[in-house]
């Protein structure tokens, strides 16, 4: 009759891959790829009643745990790290039924992380649509010159998350007229002047400003004293 395996240190049972051929000590199967010790022997899974089990890799963790909750039988599978001079865990042998359920246990999850990740994307998506228009409308009214479509055009640049850009800033994000200005100031620059342009034939950014600074300036107060333009 078989005798059961040893068990490991903390509780439950040992198999060890081994690093050099070994040979069950009662069936005289082998080499083996996995042993089992028991009583200062090593036997093959079949010979120490663990033959049934399958062999879980490593890397799973939740999966690993609760195939082990759902295995009647499991055993942990270690192989010896000369370099550290460790055993090393390598996975787990558990019942195959109690890895389906595991299984589907982890896949429930999943699909109940991914039904919240899009519930998130939908209302992040919401909220950046408001605070948008909520920039965009502060563009108008401090601007009330600016042309709708580039005063959204603007809000949406500046308002992108995780952009770094003024309209996520804090003040940003309190629609305070510094930033807005700033964010509208920003879009003049780059579209209504050739600071671009100097910047990519050498010019250093603060010389490029100040040769486009009158520009900027005569813009924005265009766009503040001026009735709002047709889109």
């Amino acid at each position: 009759m078989a005798q059961s395996a040893t068990p490991a240190r903390g509780g439950g049972l040992l198999a060890v891959q081994p690093l050099r051929r070994r040979y069950c000590a009662e069936c005289r199967v082998g080499p083996l790829s996995l042993v089992v010790p028991a009583d200062g022997t090593a036997r093959c899974p079949d010979c120490a009643d663990l033959g049934h089990l399958v062999f879980l890799p490593r890397g799973d963790t939740a999966l690993t745990r609760r195939a082990r909750e759902e295995s009647g039988l499991s055993a942990l599978v270690v192989r010896f790290n000369r370099r550290k001079g460790r055993y090393e865990r390598q996975g787990v042998l558990v019942e195959e039924a109690g890895l389906a359920r595991a299984e589907a246990r982890c896949l429930a999850d999943a699909e109940a992380r991914r039904r919240r990740r899009l519930r998130d994307a939908r209302r992040r998506a919401a909220e950046d649509a408001r605070f948008t228009e909520a920039f965009a409308a502060e563009i108008r009214r401090l601007f009330p010159g600016c042309p709708p479509d580039r005063a959204a055009a603007t809000a949406a640049h500046a308002s992108v998350r995780g952009s770094g850009r003024v309209g996520r800033s804090a003040a940003g994000r309190a629609l305070s007229e510094t930033a807005v200005t700033s964010a509208v100031s920003a879009s003049v620059r780059h579209l209504d002047t050739p600071y671009d342009r100097l910047l990519m034939s050498g010019v250093p950014r603060n010389e490029a400003r100040r040769r486009i600074a009158a520009t900027v300036t005569a813009v924005l107060e265009g766009w503040r004293e001026g009735a709002a333009e047709a889109g």
